[in-house]
């Protein structure tokens, strides 16, 4: 069992930089990649949008094409965590953002993740 909290979440203009981080509970958090996803208000019936992943060590990531070059996925085993860096926020980045555990590295579906956070808003202004 992980429990996840997503935190850093806020209002900002376009153009400005935001860090999400996503605290994990248990001692098993290096055994599972992690994931970013995202879902905004308006589109409450679709699933969520995958945003970005990482492996168990942070090796290896990988990102949705909206977000390639903007954001950053990193973590620290060492405590716990998760972070997404976001730089150049642009208002369609306006979304819940949320973190995700799975055990396997590369899935962008989210139902394949097996723990979720309760997200955190992050909002863009034009």
């Amino acid at each position: 069992q992980v429990q996840l909290v997503e935190s850093g979440g806020g209002l900002v203009q376009t153009g400005a930089s935001l860090r999400l981080s996503c605290a994990a509970s248990g001692r098993t958090f290096s055994s599972y990649a992690m994931g970013w996803f995202r879902q905004a208000r308006q589109a409450p019936g679709k699933e969520r949008e995958f945003v970005a992943a990482i492996s168990r060590a942070g090796g290896s990531k990988v990102y949705a094409d909206s977000v390639q070059g903007r954001f950053t996925v990193s973590r620290d085993n060492g405590k716990n965590t998760v972070y997404l860096q976001m730089n150049s926020l642009k208002p369609e980045d306006t979304a819940v953002y949320y973190c995700a555990a799975d055990r396997v590295f590369g899935t962008t579906g989210a139902y394949e993740y097996d723990y979720w956070g309760q997200g955190t808003q992050v909002t863009v202004s034009s």
